[in-house]
């Protein structure tokens, strides 16, 4: 995780995440207001379920690459914990950020598990997905000890993040299908992402650049550039949103009035209503 790609393999992973999120609950929003033919196939019980587990196997795969990378690739631990020869904990930094992606893996089979079957209680996945961001909070809010100013600054930044889209997911326990609350968690799950490359970008540059630790200026504009991120997740959440309710509506509009009054009727099938999955 001392690297460059890193911060850039996590960084990618959040904004996906965040870009898939955003698609999913605004094109679920956007047909439960509009019934069109679209919203009736892509919203129904049976799509959702279908999204929902492809959802949950993209969370195992991405996080099982995390820890495969961060335990074998380059320098790290290999599974090995402890060096008895010097007797010192080896690698926790790895095996500190393969615990993180450990939590998402749980979070991604139990999502799994209860979109498949009825073994499970239905908001285990949003409290198992809370738990998640909660766990890699902590981790990184004590992942600090004896940096530089300007390095526990930018983890600082990004643990605000983390907390808010945990706080999130645990409100939608309780108020499951708040768009408000969707598009906030997509929000910060994209802010995580963007600044984890920030991150990369401003510890580990590619370039060989580096940034004077010290420097107050350097945490001013550190702090400035964090907002400019979060403006940036609002505007790209806002834009999928736009875009994914104009498809709806242009489908709708499209739809022959011959077409529509059959659409009524299907409506009424149980097995097409909009209720969330």
């Amino acid at each position: 995780m001392g690297s460059f790609k890193g911060h850039a393999l996590p960084g990618t992973f959040f904004l996906l995440g965040g870009l898939w999120w955003t698609a999913k609950h605004s094109l679920w929003h956007a047909s439960r207001r509009n019934k069109s033919i679209g919203s009736t196939r892509l919203s129904g019980r049976v799509a959702q379920r279908r999204l929902e587990l492809v959802e949950a196997l993209l969370i195992l795969l991405f996080s099982f690459m995390g820890m495969i990378a961060e335990q074998f690739l380059a320098d790290g631990p290999r599974l090995k914990l402890y060096d008895f020869a010097d007797n010192h904990w080896k690698d926790l930094m790895n095996w500190q950020h393969a615990t993180m992606y450990l939590f998402f893996a749980l979070a991604g089979g139990v999502a799994f598990v209860v979109h498949a079957t009825e073994a499970a209680p239905f908001a285990l996945d949003r409290l198992t997905m809370a738990i998640a961001f909660f766990n890699e909070g902590f981790l990184f809010l004590f992942h600090l000890h004896g940096r530089s100013a300007l390095d526990v600054h930018l983890h600082m930044l990004l643990v605000y993040a983390i907390f808010g889209g945990a706080v999130v997911a645990f409100l939608e326990l309780f108020h499951r299908g708040n768009i408000l609350l969707e598009l906030l968690r997509c929000t910060l799950t994209l802010l995580q992402g963007s600044w984890f490359w920030q991150i990369g970008y401003v510890l580990y540059s590619p370039s060989g650049a580096v940034w004077e630790p010290k420097d107050h200026d350097n945490v001013m504009f550190i702090t400035m550039c964090y907002s400019w991120h979060l403006a940036f997740a609002m505007l790209a959440v806002g834009g999928v949103y736009c875009l994914v309710s104009c498809a709806v509506r242009s489908r709708l509009k499209k739809t022959p009035p011959a077409e529509m009054g059959l659409l009524k009727r299907r409506d009424k099938d149980p097995e097409s209503e909009d209720d969330a999955v």
